[in-house]
């Protein structure tokens, strides 16, 4: 009798312990590919979504992780930006957008067609193609858009070629079906689009994903001891315990 009863306590103290302890849905890990070398950040959306920050509370951008809240325990910057480090592409914080959405083509990457958008809602989180989204406009919580798509229902953008010499330090993100699962992937040397795209296609099975920038990227994962610095940054995707 007296053994159960501590049995008992036993479960029910660690159940105590379970509920106290953090829930840190983000997994950061270092994979090769291609003879490459990738970090790949898992980002469960309905334990710890992410969510956006360009701003401070005074109006200047943050620009680097370390102006962050000291509760961020995943971050990355998130989309292309002006060199006043105002999104180039459509951007919504916290419900509020400050930039609209850009139909078309233009110069640079994020003219690229098709582009597309990042879209965190509640729950969910999905890469969709700018037109589609504009059919749709879902009520994005957050939302960055940049470009090019990566992956578009599973095929790489018609854009990327196997020979290009075309290199860069690249980011990106790609979202599962059913809007769980967000994956972060960075390259830690420099590659070409086609290369980084089947990084989502190939390596992690995904359908959309989406180009966040190129050389001036970023990635902020305590759990690997990284912190990376450089060119200050316009918009970031954090998560905040």
């Amino acid at each position: 009798m007296m053994s159960a009863v501590i049995w008992k306590i036993s479960l029910f103290l660690t159940g105590l312990a379970i509920l106290a302890s953090p829930t840190w849905a983000v997994s950061c890990k270092d994979v090769d590919f291609d003879a490459q070398s990738f970090t790949i950040c898992e980002v469960d959306v309905q334990a710890t979504p992410p969510r956006l920050f360009l701003n401070d509370q005074n109006g200047r951008p943050y620009g680097n992780f370390n102006a962050l809240p000291d509760e961020v325990i995943f971050a990355m910057n998130a989309g292309m930006y002006h060199d006043d480090r105002r999104p180039v592409g459509h951007y919504v914080e916290d419900g509020v957008q400050t930039m609209r959405v850009i139909p078309g083509a233009g110069p640079g990457n994020f003219g690229m067609v098709p582009n597309g958008v990042y879209c965190i809602q509640d729950g969910r989180a999905d890469v969709i193609e700018t037109q589609r989204f504009l059919q749709n406009t879902p009520a994005c919580v957050h939302a960055t858009q940049s470009g090019p798509m990566l992956v578009i229902d599973g095929d790489l953008h018609p854009r990327f070629f196997p020979e290009s010499d075309f290199t860069n330090v690249r980011n990106g993100v790609g979202t599962s079906d059913d809007g769980r699962i967000s994956y972060f992937v960075i390259s830690n040397q420099r590659v070409n689009f086609h290369t980084f795209a089947r990084v989502f296609q190939e390596l992690l099975g995904i359908d959309q994903a989406l180009y966040f920038d190129g050389r001036v990227s970023r990635l902020y994962a305590p759990e690997l001891g990284r912190n990376d610095f450089g060119a200050r940054m316009g918009p970031i995707v954090a998560v905040v315990d």
